[in-house]
């Protein structure tokens, strides 16, 4: 069977947009900026390193979540939809799903435009049955995008717990925009990481390879590479702590020195100790994240956990 090409469409989510946040958020009291620009390729690669470090249980957790979750999936999903994978990433946890609900399309929107072609070209190549588009967009600005044809039953893919990078009125939000795209009746299967040990989660993202520090660090590089800036990213030391009060990891870039970091036309004075917040990532309960769907329209109709209630992966249909 010969290999159909990959349908992409490209909203050009870049440059302009990391300068104007970069911008904004260094001018903001206090600092921070958005988790989203961690990936571009090499930031997309590193992600895909912490992976597969035996600190980080979320993603072989999900997997096996996953496994097991896949043929009641296939019963409550049924044949013949159009899969959307948000943060397509490296597509490893989807192809268990394209394997057992063979679905009409495969739509893979990704932040990241060479990680994405890279990631939707080796679907195309290994599944020739397969309609294969790619979108590479900001899909935390909104999923108006093509090749949603509104007669598909459309099933959003949500895996690894990103829901967790955004504050719960934002995840709220985007939640609302994935109900608008699958539709009344569509599905959103997400996985959700959940309240545990505090020890398991600050080990978990502070890795004794140190890759979990060079994939914050890589933020500061990418500002470094494609703004005009001389910030040095061996002048800031990589933290990540759980903030109980708030229930979620936080991670920060903390000045190790007095420093003045150019970016553009403007100077930001650092002072030791001093940081930027790059990333939150909040843990649930499989009721609080219930909750929180809710207030988008999902209702959860199937959830599945871990022995060791580690992570939970949830099936949520939505309801307009």
């Amino acid at each position: 069977m010969t290999q159909r090409a990959v349908n992409f469409y490209d909203a050009h989510p870049g440059t302009a947009d990391l300068r104007r946040e970069v911008l904004d958020g260094l001018a903001a009291d206090p600092r921070a900026i958005p988790a989203k620009f961690f990936y571009d390729e090499r930031g997309s690669e590193l992600f895909d390193r912490i992976c597969e470090l035996p600190e980080y249980y979320q993603t072989r957790t999900e997997m096996a979540v996953l496994r097991t979750a896949l043929p009641q999936l296939g019963r409550l999903i049924g044949a013949e939809c159009l899969l959307v994978e948000l943060g397509s990433g490296a597509s490893k946890k989807v192809r268990l799903l394209l394997e057992e609900l063979r679905p009409s399309g495969y739509l893979g929107v990704d932040i990241s435009k060479e990680f994405l072609l890279n990631s939707t070209e080796a679907l195309a190549r290994d599944y020739p049955w397969l309609e294969v588009h790619a979108a590479c967009v900001d899909f935390s600005a909104g999923l108006a995008i093509p090749h949603c044809n509104p007669t598909d039953h459309k099933v959003a893919f949500f895996p690894g717990s990103s829901i967790g990078n955004f504050d719960p009125d934002d995840a709220v939000h985007l939640m609302r925009d994935v109900g608008l795209l699958v539709d009344d009746g569509g599905h959103l299967l997400i996985g959700v990481d959940l309240k545990k040990s505090v020890d398991v989660l600050n080990t978990a993202y502070n890795d004794s390879a140190g890759i979990t520090a060079a994939f914050n660090r890589n933020l500061l590089h990418r500002i470094r590479g494609e703004l005009d800036s001389d910030i040095r990213p061996d002048g800031f030391d990589h933290y990540a702590f759980y903030n109980p009060q708030a229930g979620r990891i936080e991670m920060h870039l903390i000045s190790s020195i007095s420093q003045d970091v150019r970016v553009e036309d403007q100077v930001f004075e650092f002072l030791p100790g001093e940081g930027i917040h790059t990333e939150n990532s909040y843990k649930y309960t499989v009721a609080g994240f219930g909750e929180l769907a809710a207030r988008a329209g999902f209702r959860q109709q199937a959830v599945w956990v871990d022995e060791q209630g580690l992570f939970s992966v949830q099936l949520l249909q939505y309801h307009a």
